[in-house]
């Protein structure tokens, strides 16, 4: 079954050509504008039946009043803090997503920055290349033996933990919205968040962004965790006070960070407080810092294309029961 050869699908970001040709192939015109404001999203999306996006573009009520043909809304990724969902469901737009295209590759990226950091790579390699040659200064820790605290066990949570199997570490993962989770998972402990923190000596978070999870990280969470725990942070910025992590990290309540998402991801817009606190953490050893790029890898990014053109086909073409 194909669309109608008229529907037109607007793509706002950079995607792999499998989509592009997936959504012809159904009878679609893909319009690929990847760099396209969302002030002139907003100007023409009344032509569109759909919509896929990666994180520039937010899908709000007034984006959606203005999509009067719109069917369908689709993510390259996961973070659907960025659409409403509620009033999309009221006017009949599918919202679809494919965090099962990038979670492997967030996986690695966070084990990837923490032996990094516990491996004190990144100040090695700077110090060798003007032959510094400072071995003891540069002794490691091993991850064998101590623990490891997983918040979130959705697809990046469950995955990053198998990254973890062969680690010979305790793995706790707490999940608020989920319960016996963990049958295929032997190696991690299924907790609550007291424990976790109580116990953790590094803590993972694999949250959405959403009221709830906004600055969930604190002085007040910090003061419940382990002194001198290690956080990686591969989720949303805005999960963690910034402000309240930087001074934890200056005192040492908090060991390290390995930090892929900030609260302000766009320098050239930070206020001079805020250009102060990001100059403060960036001056600092025991952290790694990417500019977010977790889950942006060249297999995920075809990935998350084909994951999210079978989602779009089984929305608007659902198989018909026998």
């Amino acid at each position: 079954m194909q669309s109608n050869s008229q529907d037109l699908v607007l793509i706002t970001d950079d995607c792999h050509v499998v989509l592009l040709d997936g959504l012809e192939r159904l009878g679609f015109t893909c319009h690929f504008i990847p760099d396209i404001t969302p002030e002139t999203t907003r100007q023409i999306i009344s032509r569109y039946q759909g919509l896929v996006i990666n994180s520039k573009i937010s899908v709000d009520r007034a984006l959606l009043d203005a999509a009067t043909q719109l069917r369908f809304v689709a993510r390259l990724g996961s973070g659907m803090e960025i659409v409403d969902h509620r009033y999309a469901a009221s006017k009949g737009v599918a919202v679809l997503s494919s965090p099962e295209g990038n979670r492997n590759a967030v996986a690695e990226q966070a084990l990837g920055m923490l032996l990094a950091l516990t491996n004190n790579l990144l100040r090695a390699d700077r110090e060798v290349r003007q032959d510094i040659w400072r071995r003891e200064a540069n002794r490691g820790i091993e991850l064998r033996g101590r623990t490891m605290g997983i918040i979130g066990f959705g697809h990046t949570g469950s995955q990053f933990a198998r990254k973890l199997a062969g680690m010979e570490m305790r793995v706790l993962a707490f999940d608020k919205y989920k319960t016996d989770y963990t049958a295929e998972f032997p190696w991690v402990q299924e907790t609550d968040l007291e424990t976790l923190l109580q116990h953790a000596d590094i803590i993972s978070l694999h949250l959405p962004l959403s009221p709830e999870t906004t600055h969930l990280v604190d002085k007040k969470f910090v003061d419940r965790c382990k002194p001198g725990f290690i956080l990686i942070n591969t989720a949303r910025g805005a999960c963690i006070k910034t402000t309240d992590l930087v001074q934890a990290l200056e005192e040492g309540t908090v060991g390290g960070a390995c930090l892929d998402v900030f609260e302000n991801e766009k320098p050239g817009t930070r206020t001079t407080v805020e250009r102060k606190l990001y100059q403060r953490l960036h001056q600092m050893e025991n952290v790694v810092l990417s500019p977010h790029v977790a889950g942006w890898t060249t297999e995920s990014k075809r990935l998350l294309a084909e994951v999210l053109l079978e989602k779009i086909i089984n929305v608007l073409y659902p198989p018909k029961l026998a």
